[in-house]
């Protein structure tokens, strides 16, 4: 039996390859997954051009998964380096990169990712069209932008962003309703210019049938992009943003009628007492399709630090319903990330992934830390090291600063460790 897209096998029952993957590392059973994925609360990312591709489940029930953003600029245009921080997120666990790329030899690029790595893959295509037919916004025409998405998907990549929703009604919400930040989505700002400069409605959505024909041809998944997202805590949960996530929500039935897959992406900056409240916003509004959040960031003051103030709001969003966390590095709102910077966002989100798993009891999710606990409460140190999120820097920590005297403690506490004080075999040496 044959079928289009992953959705479209689930409810013919069809055991996929990317199915099979998805069972074998998470705690569902095969019947809740095929009834997830016929309903859209899971989406399976997955490309049929994606050749190399191990299959990850985003939503309903499922470990929380984390994404690591990349790709050149014009003023950093090193392909190399990005490729490097491509390789190094793989290694360091990360569920999927976007290659964000704006300029230069992007197709080589996105075909080189696609060859080379076994996550999941994400682009937005709106990007590539600026650096493919140069920065004329008004003299696109339909076929450019549809072409290029077309491109993207023939060439494998599993999920594209496409901000469908910020029709001429959601654009007239700005408008009408002024931002500290304005539009801070460059897709989004790019189709709202496109929409101005020519008094025309949006493409992606006046022709989403196009749209959908395409995703389907190829399974790919379509995250529904918010180019109305708050860029500050002031703009948070406003007119805009809600306005279009009704759009979203009326885009995604209309994605799953035809078994496309569907992401709906969200905010953004969202002060910590307003994030449990745009969980459930998207998860009623948009029909309980898989939510995929950019931090949210709790706070607009500590660029420098902004992986910390993403990730306090991620590991709240997580718990509270968010399926997939895009990451966000030192480097937010002042450079385009190094290497270095990639980790550092990286950790942090996996740490609020994490975290947001435990909250929300996902099978299996406190176990990890139930090993940590073991290890430390017998001064186990390679356990420890090992079962670091972070073993790399967890060693390098260990090995900077050794114990001189007793190398079953560390120099924070020495002698006076006190579960090696009062571990029942040493009171009982003290006693003799």
């Amino acid at each position: 039996m044959s079928y289009t897209t992953q959705m479209d096998a689930a409810k013919k029952g069809i055991l996929t390859a990317q199915m099979k993957d998805v069972l074998a590392n998470e705690a569902i059973s095969q019947d809740v997954l095929f009834e997830r994925l016929a309903k859209g609360t899971i989406a399976i990312p997955a490309n049929k051009n994606h050749k190399s591709l191990f299959g990850f489940g985003v939503g309903l029930g499922l470990r929380t998964k984390v994404n690591v953003n990349l790709g050149v600029s014009e003023d950093c245009c090193d392909p190399e380096k990005e490729y490097e921080k491509a390789v190094e997120a793989v290694r360091m666990k990360a569920d999927a990169i976007m290659d964000l790329s704006t300029f230069g030899k992007t197709k080589e690029f996105r075909r080189r990712l696609v060859a080379d790595c076994n996550v999941m893959l994400g682009t937005v295509p709106m990007y590539d069209a600026v650096a493919k037919y140069g920065k004329n916004i008004k003299a696109m025409t339909k076929d450019d932008l549809f072409n290029v998405v077309e491109e993207h998907c023939e060439d494998g990549i599993d999920f594209i962003t496409v901000h469908a929703g910020l029709n001429r009604v959601a654009a007239e919400r700005v408008d009408r309703n002024p931002r500290k930040t304005g539009i801070v989505s460059r897709g989004g700002s790019i189709l709202y210019e496109w929409m101005k400069l020519n008094d025309r409605e949006n493409p992606f959505y006046e022709d989403y049938d196009r749209l959908l024909e395409i995703c389907k041809r190829y399974d790919v998944t379509l995250s529904l992009g918010d180019g109305l997202r708050p860029g500050s805590l002031k703009d948070a949960t406003d007119a805009p943003q809600i306005q279009e996530m009704i759009f979203l929500g009326e885009l995604t039935k209309a994605a799953w009628a035809e078994n496309v897959q569907v992401m709906i992406e969200g905010p953004g900056h969202v002060p910590l007492n307003e994030i449990v409240a745009n969980m459930q916003l998207e998860k009623k509004l948009c029909h309980g399709a898989p939510f995929y959040v950019l931090g949210p960031l709790v706070t607009d003051v500590a660029p420098g630090y902004d992986h910390i103030t993403s990730a306090i709001g991620g590991a709240i969003a997580a718990s509270s319903g968010a399926d997939f966390l895009c990451y966000v590095t030192p480097a937010e709102h002042l450079r385009l990330p190094d290497l270095q910077d990639m980790r550092d966002g990286l950790v942090a989100t996996r740490i609020a992934a994490h975290a947001g798993d435990i909250a929300k009891g996902i099978p299996g999710a406190i176990e990890w830390d139930h090993k940590m606990s073991d290890a430390r409460g017998k001064l186990q140190w390679a356990n420890m090291l090992n079962t670091a999120m972070d073993p790399d820097k967890a060693i390098a920590y260990r090995k900077s600063s050794m114990p001189s005297l007793d190398e079953h403690v560390c120099t924070m506490c020495g002698d006076l460790c006190p579960i090696r004080r009062t571990s029942a075999k040493d009171l009982v040496a003290q006693e003799g």
